[in-house]
């Protein structure tokens, strides 16, 4: 029996480059649907945030010195890419997706309608969050985190490269060791940074738990949904 019914997945854009420089890495998100598809396929209702960072990366550079509410727009857009690759890859994988985004781009993906959403979710359908919050200066750490609560999610598991919080950078202290489980306020005492301060804040005030896991650890989304001791869980 899963412990959670209803998930909000907050994945990287730098997830799905795999290996690669920036772009999708194939193999990758292919990886990554089976895992989302073994947990749909235990009833657990699952919905995403993603991120564009492996593609605003490549363009970066010629966003330097650009006004950073266009930037962000910019990486908005590049979200509802990865958001169609992610979809596609989905139901290719005989998994029913549907793509909502924040900023309107109707010949593309639908608008993000909560109730819709919620109708999405209950059909069994992986519901993909494109475009962040839909405003500038806001993360998608904080759309996951403002989806997450909308939804109704039971708790935000946030996908990393790591398996968990440490109590320090484990690539530069060999000694740092992961912690099971922590507080809002400890890890905000530590400054462990688990994700930006908006997002973290509101998890906080909505008692929404974060669990923070390594999505490249193979089977660790269906044993945090197991509600095994994988990565680490911020509380209240």
């Amino acid at each position: 029996m899963p412990a959670y019914q209803r998930i909000l997945l907050k994945l990287s854009g730098e997830a799905l480059m795999g290996d690669d420089a920036f772009g999708i890495n194939r193999a990758t998100i292919e990886r990554m649907v089976a895992e989302i598809a073994e947990v749909n396929a235990l009833g657990v209702q699952v919905a995403v945030v993603i991120g564009g960072g492996n593609i605003f990366r490549g363009v970066a550079g010629g966003a330097v010195g650009m006004d950073r509410a266009t930037a962000d727009y910019m990486g908005m857009l590049a979200t509802v890419m990865n958001a169609l690759a992610l979809a596609d890859a989905l139901e290719r994988g005989g998994v029913v997706a549907r793509v909502m985004s924040a900023i309107n781009i109707d010949q593309v993906v639908e608008p993000y309608v909560r109730p819709k959403a919620l109708q999405y979710l209950e059909e069994g359908k992986v519901v993909v969050f494109a475009a962040g919050t839909g405003n500038p200066f806001f993360t998608t750490d904080t759309a996951a985190a403002l989806r997450g609560a909308e939804i109704g999610a039971e708790i935000v598991l946030k996908a990393t490269k790591v398996d968990g919080v440490y109590t320090a950078d484990p690539k530069k202290d060999p000694s740092a060791t992961r912690y099971a489980t922590i507080s809002f306020d400890e890890a905000m005492v530590k400054n462990l940074q688990v994700m930006d301060a908006t997002a973290f804040a509101l998890c906080r005030d909505r008692h929404l738990p974060v669990k923070v896991f390594s999505i490249f650890k193979p089977g660790a989304l269906r044993r945090v949904v197991d509600g095994a001791d994988e990565g680490t869980l911020v509380h209240v």
